[in-house]
C-alpha cells in the first residue's frame, strides 16, 4: 500500500512482498522510472514502458502495490527482532550485491554483522552416509576455527553437520532458509537455529508467510553460493540442489571443492561429477586453506585433523586389523582374515581407493597410519 512518506528502504521491502516480483524486474522498474518509489505512483501505461512490462504485468503491478505495506511488514519484524536490510542499506552484503540477481529483501535474525565475514558454502545430500557426516562436521569445524563463516541451507543431512561442526569451534555460521523466517523448516532444526543466532544469523529473503515450496529452495540456494567465497560439496546426487548451488556458484566466479567417497554410493555421484570435470579434490583441509590463504593471512595452524576414517564393512575391518602389526603379503592376509584370496583381492582394492592402506611391490600390503 503507497503511502506519501514510503523510502526506499520500505519500497524493496514492499516489491519483494509482491508476488511475481523478482530482483531482475525490479531494477527494469528502477532503471525506466528513476527510482524503486516511482513503482507505486507509476500508471498503467508508464509501466508498460519498461521492458518486459507487459499489459497483465503491469496490471498485476497495480493490484499488488494496492496490497503489500513495506512499513507494516519492517514494524511486524522489529517485533519479532527481525532486521529486514535491503540493497540501500550499509549492511546488505557487498558479496550479494555482485550476483545478478541480488535479493530485494534479506530478513536476518541473529547477528547480522556475521554476513560480512569471510565464508564458505557446505552443501550435500539430506541423506548422507556416516562417513559424510563426519567429513562436513569435521572441515566445518575445521574452517570456523580458521575464522571462516560457514554458510549452509540449514537443511537435515550434510547441511546440520555443517552448521554444527561451526558451533562445535565457538565460530560463525549462517543458514540460508528455503522459507520465511515464521514457516521454519524443518521444524526439527529451530533448535540449532537459535543456537546459530548467537554468534552467527538465520536468513530469508521470503516475506513473513511465504511457506517453502519447490521454487523457493533454487532461489535460496544462489545465496548462499552468493554469501561464499566458495561452495565445498560433500556427497550429493549428479541431480541435486546442491549441484544447483554449485552452477550459482559457477556462474558468479567462485570457487568449488568436493570431497570424494565410495564409489558404489549415489550420494557421491555428484561429487565425483565434480572432481572429474575440475573442482578441486579435498581429502584435507589444507586442500581449502591453499586456495583462500590470501583471504585470511594469519589464519591459525595448530589444530589439523584430517578426515574421519570411512565406515567400514565387517571383511574390511579384518584386514585393518590383520595389517596392525606390520606389513603383510596378500597370502598371509588371507591367512590372518580366513577371507578367500579373491575376498581380500576386491577388499583391498575398496581400502586403497579410501586411503587406508597401500600397496607394496611383491603384492606386500601397508597399512596407511595416521
Amino acid at each position: 500500500m503507497f503511502t506519501t512518506s514510503m523510502n526506499t528502504h520500505e519500497a524493496y521491502i514492499s516489491l519483494n512482498m509482491m508476488e511475481g516480483m523478482g530482483p531482475v524486474t525490479a531494477a527494469s522498474l528502477e532503471a525506466s522510472l528513476g527510482s524503486m518509489e516511482a513503482v507505486f505512483t507509476a500508471s498503467k501505461s508508464d509501466l508498460m514502458t519498461v521492458d518486459g512490462v507487459g499489459a497483465r504485468s503491469a496490471e498485476r503491478i497495480l493490484s499488488e502495490r494496492e496490497r503489500v505495506d513495506g512499513a507494516a511488514e519492517a514494524a511486524k519484524a522489529e517485533r519479532m527482532g527481525v532486521r529486514i536490510l535491503t540493497p540501500v542499506d550499509d549492511q546488505y552484503p557487498d558479496l550479494l550485491r555482485e550476483i545478478h540477481d541480488p535479493p530485494l529483501a534479506l530478513y536476518v535474525r541473529g547477528n547480522v554483522d556475521s554476513l560480512s565475514a569471510q565464508g564458505l558454502a557446505v552443501v550435500g545430500t539430506r541423506r548422507p552416509t556416516h562417513y559424510g557426516r563426519d567429513c562436513s562436521e569435521q572441515l566445518s569445524r575445521q574452517l570456523a576455527s580458521a575464522r571462516y563463516s560457514i554458510i549452509s541451507g540449514l537443511a537435515r543431512g550434510i547441511d546440520t553437520a555443517a552448521h554444527r561442526g561451526a558451533l562445535k569451534a565457538q565460530g560463525v555460521t549462517v543458514g540460508v532458509l528455503g522459507s520465511a523466517l515464521d514457516q521454519f523448516y524443518p521444524a526439527e532444526n529451530i533448535e540449532l537455529a537459535a543456537e546459530m543466532c548467537e554468534r552467527g544469523c538465520v536468513i530469508s529473503e521470503f516475506p513473513f508467510g511465504r511457506s517453502p515450496d519447490k521454487t523457493t529452495f533454487p532461489m535460496r540456494n544462489r545465496i548462499v553460493a552468493g554469501l561464499s567465497r566458495g561452495v565445498l560439496v560433500v556427497e550429493a546426487g549428479i541431480k541435486s540442489g546442491a549441484m544447483i548451488t554449485v552452477n550459482q556458484a559457477l556462474d558468479q566466479g567462485k570457487a568449488v571443492f568436493a570431497v570424494p567417497g565410495r564409489i558404489d554410493q549415489p550420494s557421491t555421484r555428484g561429487t565425483h561429477y565434480l572432481i572429474k570435470n575440475g573442482a578441486q579434490l579435498v581429502d584435507d583441509v589444507d586442500d581449502i586453506f591453499s586456495e583462500f590463504d590470501s583471504l585470511i593471512p594469519d589464519r591459525p595452524r595448530g589444530e589439523m585433523v584430517s578426515l574421519p576414517t570411512p565406515c567400514l564393512t565387517e571383511d574390511e575391518d579384518r584386514v585393518i586389523s590383520s595389517l596392525a602389526l606390520g606389513e603383510q603379503s596378500v597370502d598371509e592376509v588371507a591367512r590372518e582374515t580366513g577371507l578367500s584370496v579373491s575376498q581380500v583381492g576386491a577388499t583391498l582394492i575398496r581400502l586403497e581407493m579410501k586411503r587406508l592402506i597401500r600397496m607394496l611391490p611383491g603384492r606386500i600390503v601397508e597399512k596407511v597410519e595416521g
